[in-house]
């Protein structure tokens, strides 16, 4: 018999399978134990290595032989710790994101309360920067709500993660020729044209928040 959560798990086992959890759902693939270890501020990659080998004999992870990007998240852990909540009352603040010209995204752990925009557990935020969206009522400072989806029809305001590595908030297009156009809301900006295989949908658009001071 599996036993309960509270007596599986540590604190800091749980936070560590999380920030994997988390990190896949970001980027498509595990983090290194480098990456865990800055994400956690962890001492060192030595307590690393023993957070995963005793998640590992608890079967919350799996691991290739002496691969650190090799980790995969066992049923256990998608049972146990995934399921969906009820009401979901944080929404994570992962970072900013460029209505400008793209920027690489860099996530914040910081949470912003606003369960009544959110439909489900897959909703995060973002801070806007710059001004590509104006048009679109969509302001440099703004906060945006985001469904967390990996496709996008054409006229949705998605984020998009171009070339793997840098994100920008823009209506999404396909073009000719396997060519995604990344539009502006903004005459002033030109849109973006780059090949369909190297953008990446994050998230879909579905509310902005504006505080007025």
């Amino acid at each position: 018999m599996v036993s309960g959560v509270s007596m599986a798990l540590t604190k800091r086992q749980k936070q560590v399978l999380d920030f994997i959890a988390n990190f896949v759902d970001e980027n498509g693939y595990c983090p290194s134990f480098e990456e865990i270890a800055r994400g956690l501020e962890l001492a060192s990659l030595a307590t690393v290595h023993k957070h995963i080998s005793m998640l590992e004999a608890k079967n919350y992870l799996k691991r290739g032989f002496n691969q650190s990007r090799s980790l995969e998240l066992t049923p256990r852990y998608i049972q146990e710790q995934r399921r969906p909540k009820a009401v979901v009352t944080e929404i994570p603040l992962l970072g900013r994101i460029a209505a400008g010209q793209p920027l690489e995204a860099v996530e914040q752990r910081e949470v912003l309360h606003f369960a009544d925009f959110a439909g489900h557990g897959d909703t995060y935020a973002l801070e806007v920067r710059g001004n590509s969206m104006i048009d679109d009522h969509i302001c440099d400072g703004d906060m945006i709500l985001l469904e967390r989806v990996t496709e996008a029809r054409d006229g949705d305001i998605v984020v998009a993660l171009v070339a793997g590595s840098e994100a920008t908030l823009k209506r999404f297009y396909r073009e000719a020729g396997d060519t995604v156009r990344l539009q502006p809301a903004n005459a002033t900006i030109k849109p973006i044209l780059v090949p369909a295989r190297e953008v990446q949908i994050q998230g879909r658009l579905v509310a902005v928040l504006r505080k007025y001071r």
